[in-house]
């Protein structure tokens, strides 16, 4: 059976709108787009008009009664799926994961449908990774025209400085807009069903699809796998209540809807770090609250020393508070926010602060509530996360694997970034045709995009000796150095802050891990990370060629920094942990 797609108002409200309206506003009815399953063929489009219309004027509006016949895919290369499912892959959820998984599907010839087409993107692209951006696009300009010293020392008087909040806003709005078009399209334009809805698992083949908010219209979809890419939330700590006013996370403040004086963030992790960073561009104190002793307790120790000299003690704008929780976040009746501040040790009240807006960036936690996983008899983990196996299979609670069902990305928990989730997507796909794949997460690069940036790729130096000590490799770990004071092109753009670490094996040449903080820091990285997930070893990279003068020059000399205790690899094998 060839795949089809329908444009199908709600059963009752078909032929009344029809005769009513002319067909006029057809578009605005369809709401399960591009499906062939029998349920979207019979049962509904859309709910009502309000709730996704706007999803939907991109399709072009019906012309007359006969549109309401299912239509061919207008991908001929798409298959049809065997057996008597609708589909050969569901995916619930339409993040990044999810898309990623989508594209490589229909790559493989496979006949896919996602659930999710409302918040197509997930929260990357619509409440985080991508609006963020568009922010610190526009924070990374201020601060360095804010410097005088900096554009003093290019030749440049920058004079009075302003900036329009709104139009900075609507530059991360608009970017996130099209970035959510853009993906659509790309699911649609290779015939990929996108479906509107909530799904939740019936059993190991059967996907439960509703509309959100609606009860009264329902029906199923079956697929011979399932793929769940359902993203995650921010996690908020007991004692504090978002208000979305005074008091809110990352998903309210990248609205920028005003700019309070002065912000108390929770949390210094890569969120909280971002938008301090956004903040104090724009002219608001900051004050960072850490339960951990230190900031950024994720970092290596040396780029978090430099982080923090740079990007904290560096901005007068930017205090802090570490080894306290905060117990207790209150909006006052004078327009303020009330913290009470307990000692992380002693459990003790430390202090009170009072500012005028809180933003909470204590991390995500998984969106995996309602999904009807006790149907299939799997018990979420702790934090609530989906527990799978290397190949993202998704177990039970009796240690059972499901080989047709998997999780990826926040769902599971094991690495919480977009790209790795696109990449777990891909893995999974890889193991639904057969060929065995593992993602390691060792190599899969991350980065924070502060002014300066910071980016990273597998283990720092205290778990890179912790393990060598474990294992018996002790005097074989190797340490490399070099800052940024060193490079032309740094130098060159007044931008000597900047330190590149490389934790490696002195005998195998085998790169353990990178970490940069500097200018273009997140593109650097992936030299690092893509050469340890190629095998390469120092004794080939070492010899490579970088163009001159570039910051990439800083990775040049990084490698040959390194103190191997050959002069040619011995035994390429050993490269490869």
């Amino acid at each position: 059976m060839p795949a089809t797609r329908c444009h199908v108002a709600p059963r009752g409200l078909r032929m009344a709108t029809t005769k009513a309206r002319g067909l006029k506003d057809a578009s605005d009815m369809c709401s399960f787009m591009n499906c062939r399953s029998p349920f979207v063929q019979s049962q509904c489009a859309m709910s009502c008009y309000s709730s996704v219309s706007n999803q939907a004027n991109a399709r072009p509006a019906l012309q007359s009664r006969n549109n309401l016949v299912p239509r061919a895919s207008s991908n001929p290369s798409v298959a049809a799926s065997g057996g008597d499912y609708d589909y050969d892959v569901v995916i619930i959820g339409c993040g990044v994961g999810g898309h990623g998984a989508a594209l490589h599907a229909v790559s493989q010839g496979l006949k896919v449908g996602v659930i999710g087409g409302h918040d197509v993107g997930g929260t990357c692209v619509n409440r985080g990774c991508v609006p963020s951006k568009a922010l610190l696009a526009a924070a990374g300009e201020l601060h360095k025209l804010k410097s005088k010293d900096h554009m003093a020392a290019l030749g440049i008087d920058t004079g009075a400085l302003s900036f329009d909040r709104q139009k900075i806003a609507d530059h991360a709005s608009n970017l996130a807009s099209t970035i959510q078009t853009n993906l659509r399209r790309s699911l649609e334009a290779l015939g990929v069903d996108v479906i509107y809805g909530k799904g939740t698992l019936v059993d190991q083949n059967t996907v439960e699809v509703g509309l959100p908010g609606r009860v009264d219209i329902e029906g199923k979809v079956t697929a011979k796998n399932i793929i769940i890419a359902t993203g995650s939330v921010p996690a908020v700590p007991p004692g504090i209540e978002i208000d979305n006013d005074r008091v809110f996370t990352s998903d309210k403040a990248l609205k920028l809807e005003s700019l309070p004086e002065w912000i108390a963030i929770i949390g210094s992790g890569y969120i909280g770090l971002e938008f301090a960073d956004v903040y104090t561009a724009l002219g608001v104190q900051v004050t960072l609250i850490e339960a951990m002793p230190t900031l950024m307790p994720g970092f290596d120790a040396e780029i978090r020393r430099l982080a923090q000299r740079v990007l904290v003690d560096g901005r007068k704008s930017v205090d802090y508070h570490t080894n306290v929780f905060a117990t207790r976040v209150t909006p006052t009746t004078f327009g303020g926010v009330e913290i009470e501040l307990t000692d992380a040790t002693s459990r003790e009240v430390k202090d009170v602060l009072e500012v005028d807006a809180v933003m909470v960036a204590t991390g995500r936690r998984p969106y995996t509530e309602g999904l009807g996983l006790q149907n299939l008899n799997v018990d979420l983990l702790r934090g609530g996360f989906i527990p799978v196996n290397d190949k993202m299979q998704v177990t039970d609670k009796d240690g059972n694997v499901m080989e047709n069902v998997f999780a990826i990305g926040d769902a599971n928990g094991k690495y919480m970034l977009a790209h790795a989730a696109s990449a777990q997507g891909i893995s999974a796909i890889e193991n639904i045709q057969g060929r065995e794949n593992v993602v390691n997460h060792r190599n899969v690069p991350a980065a924070c995009f502060t002014h300066p940036e910071i980016s990273f790729v597998g283990v720092d130096e205290e778990t890179a000796r912790k393990e060598a000590e474990e294992g018996g490799y002790s005097d074989k770990i190797g340490i490399a150095k070099v800052s940024f004071k060193g490079n032309s092109k740094a130098l060159a753009m007044k931008e000597p802050d900047g330190l590149a670490k490389m934790i490696y094996r002195k005998d195998s040449g085998e790169i353990l891990g990178m970490h940069i903080m500097g200018i273009h820091s997140a593109d650097l990285i992936h030299e690092a990370s893509n050469a340890m997930t190629a095998g390469q070893t120092l004794y080939e990279l070492r010899m490579m060629v970088h163009a001159h003068p570039t910051v990439a020059e800083v990775l040049d000399e990084l490698f040959k920094h390194a103190q191997l205790e050959h002069v040619t690899n011995p035994a390429p094998a050993m490269a490869i942990s």
